[in-house]
């Protein structure tokens, strides 16, 4: 799946004299990022629970916050080594401010995937977060040799509404009760974009429009 093995596969995106200022780093998760992981998720509790997945019934959940960390890191490694999935933490200037995953991998006839992220309020509007999605979609594309990549929003989400627009992604429509979020079933915007609209690279477009 990937060209080298995934807990190798490191993406950094450094300085241009635009925010992010700094360096942004995109790693597999390790054991010694615990208590960073631990302080960032519950300094952004009240922020990111309108938007996080869950499992109907109660059955579980899927932020991965019932698991132990050491359990949730091995879930994602196990994910990667069976190519289901890939998740990144976000590190700017070594400090651990969200995660963002390449998920529901398809090869075959489809070539597809898509993105799911979130981001520490801490760091949201400085441009972190289409940082991150340009150079995971550009590893996708460029390496992976994906086709096309889907990002799915809620639609009262707007700062997640503004990354996929600043990043020339395509609105597809309006997917109803597509996934169970804070406890129900929640309507998306679905964006899209294939290979045949990537260019010379997403990064290269969001470094443009700045």
């Amino acid at each position: 799946m990937f060209p080298m093995p995934f807990r190798q596969v490191v993406l950094r995106e450094d300085a241009w004299n635009q925010p992010p200022h700094g360096t942004l780093l995109l790693r597999a998760l390790r054991r010694s990022d615990k208590t960073q992981w631990y302080e960032v998720r519950r300094e952004n509790r009240e922020w990111l629970q309108p938007w996080e997945a869950t499992i109907p019934l109660g059955l579980d959940d899927a932020s991965g916050l019932a698991q132990t960390y050491e359990d949730y890191v091995r879930s994602l490694s196990k994910s990667a080594r069976s190519g289901d999935s890939y998740m990144w933490g976000m590190f700017l200037d070594g400090a651990f401010v969200g995660q963002i995953s390449l998920g529901s991998v398809s090869l075959g006839s489809l070539r597809g995937a898509t993105i799911g992220y979130w981001v520490s309020s801490a760091v949201a509007g400085r441009g972190v977060t289409p940082t991150a999605v340009a150079m995971v979609m550009d590893y996708a594309f460029l390496e992976m040799r994906l086709h096309r990549i889907e990002i799915n929003i809620r639609p009262e989400n707007s700062a997640s509404l503004r990354v996929a627009e600043k990043l020339g992604l395509r609105r597809e429509g309006l997917r109803k009760q597509y996934l169970h979020i804070n406890g129900h079933w929640a309507d998306h915007v679905s964006f899209a974009i294939t290979e045949d609209e990537v260019g010379a690279g997403i990064m290269n477009r969001w470094r443009d429009s700045l």
